[in-house]
C-alpha cells in the first residue's frame, strides 16, 4: 500500500510538473508577445512624439509670423478708425451746412416774396 501511495504521489508530481511546464511555456509566449508589442508601441510613440515636436515648431513659427503681421496691421486699423471719425465729422458738418443753406433758402424765398409784393405794390401805386 505504501508503494501505491508513493506511485500516486509520483504520478501527481509528474502531472504537476507537466502542467507547470505547459503554463510556463504559455506565460513565456505571452511575455514574448508583450515585449514585441511594447517595442512596436515604443517605436510608434517615438514617431508620434517626433511629429508632434515638428508640428509644435511650425505652429510657433506661424504664431510668431501672425504676431509680426498684427504689429504691422495695427496702424492700419488705427488709420481706418481715424478716417471713420473724419467721415463722421464731415457728415455732421455737411448736415449743418445743409440745414443752414435750407434756412438761407427760406430767408431768400421770404425776401423774394416780399420783393415781389413790394414790386406789385409799386406797380399798383404807379398806375
Amino acid at each position: 500500500m505504501g508503494d501505491i501511495a508513493l506511485l500516486i504521489i509520483a504520478i501527481a508530481f509528474v502531472a504537476l510538473v507537466v502542467f507547470l511546464i505547459i503554463v510556463l511555456n504559455k506565460v513565456s509566449k505571452v511575455i514574448d508577445e508583450a515585449q514585441t508589442t511594447i517595442k512596436v508601441l515604443t517605436s510608434d510613440v517615438n514617431v508620434t512624439l517626433y511629429q508632434t515636436n515638428e508640428i509644435l515648431a511650425k505652429a510657433n513659427v506661424l504664431v510668431d509670423d501672425v504676431n509680426g503681421k498684427m504689429v504691422t496691421i495695427n496702424p492700419l486699423f488705427q488709420a481706418v478708425s481715424d478716417l471713420s471719425e473724419s467721415v463722421s465729422d464731415l457728415n455732421t458738418s455737411a448736415r449743418q451746412l445743409s440745414s443752414k443753406a435750407g434756412q438761407a433758402g427760406k430767408s431768400t424765398a421770404k425776401a423774394g416774396k416780399t420783393l415781389s409784393a413790394v414790386s406789385l405794390v409799386s406797380k399798383i401805386l404807379k398806375k
